[in-house]
């Protein structure tokens, strides 16, 4: 039995990227970004929508998820 990971990645990995990517078209979008250390960075805290956003719900959820493979209890904000 092989214990060696796969260069794919799983599910898990593979969701949260795709929230990644619609979290950053929606911040690119609305022009949302935070200036740090001369560089720019996405950013949601200056969304009006932030509080209460799907979208960003759904991420720190497959963030979790990613993390934790599935496995355990619920993330609760």
């Amino acid at each position: 039995m092989s214990t060696q990971k796969s260069s794919e990645p799983d599910i898990f990995e593979q969701k949260m990227r795709d929230r990644i990517r619609q979290i950053q078209e929606c911040q690119s979008s609305k022009s949302l970004f935070t200036e740090f250390d001369g560089q720019k960075y996405g950013s949601c805290i200056r969304c009006p929508e932030a509080i209460g956003c799907e979208l960003r719900k759904t991420y720190v959820g497959s963030v979790y998820a990613s993390m934790s493979k599935g496995a355990g209890g619920g993330f609760e904000f």
